[in-house]
């Protein structure tokens, strides 16, 4: 599974990693980094990254793209990390995974005076009907956007004792796959690597029938739109 998400998982833009994180070289923790696809953007940016993530063999891609992340193996309710040593938390499509009552003091016992936590999301563009159509062939359930008072204003960050006012952000992104690229970023989701083969069998038809009919020679572009949200570490 992580060969597949790391060939068809889309990275961040750059202005998104600028807002979330800043111009300035920081140390950035990137927690519940997987193989790293917002790692490599941090790294570009000039930044210090600590890359924090419970799967071996995720962290195992990261270590050979990005050779010069710190590595460590941890989770975001016991991270690896001394107290006060970094700048900024980032979390990349993981927040909604972390058992919030245990991991926020944690991230706010790592950040530094002054730092902050910072999260992102892309989610897909529905304002584009084939786009919007295949992700609802996808799961259903899937909401189309983020709802911000969950974050701003819910249980989650909004509501922390640890974390102050929550501020947010979106960018537009977009991913050029080919056929067999967008096959691996379905069966990259969760709720659809979990079926048997047959299961899944004529979901991914219908995936092929969606990319026959909106592909170029180049493949297909998805777009996203990569929701962003930080907020200051309260002392």
């Amino acid at each position: 599974m992580a060969d597949v998400y790391e060939r068809s998982r889309p990275g961040y833009p750059l202005e998104a990693v600028r807002w979330l994180v800043g111009e300035r070289p920081a140390r950035v923790l990137d927690l519940g980094a997987g193989t790293g696809k917002l790692t490599r953007t941090l790294l570009d940016a000039g930044h210090d990254v600590v890359a924090v993530d419970p799967s071996e063999p995720m962290l195992a891609h990261l270590s050979a793209a990005s050779p010069s992340a710190d590595v460590k193996v941890g989770t975001a309710e016991a991270i690896p990390v001394p107290d006060a040593d970094v700048d900024v938390v980032v979390v990349a499509q993981a927040f909604h995974w972390f058992d919030h009552d245990v991991a926020l003091p944690e991230i706010a016992r790592v950040l530094k005076p002054g730092g902050w936590l910072a999260l992102v999301w892309n989610f897909r563009d529905a304002s584009v009907p084939w786009v919007d159509e295949l992700w609802t062939m996808i799961n259903p359930e899937e909401p189309q956007r983020i709802d911000y008072t969950d974050v701003t204003e819910g249980t989650a960050l909004g509501a922390s004792e640890w974390f102050g006012p929550v501020e947010s952000a979106t960018f537009q992104h977009s991913q050029q796959l080919g056929g067999q690229g967008l096959l691996d970023l379905v069966t990259s989701r969760s709720y659809v690597a979990i079926q048997s083969p047959e299961e899944r069998a004529p979901l991914l038809d219908a995936v092929r029938a969606v990319y026959a009919r909106q592909a170029t020679a180049d493949g297909v572009v998805l777009p996203y739109v990569t929701y962003c949200f930080r907020a200051p570490v309260v002392r």
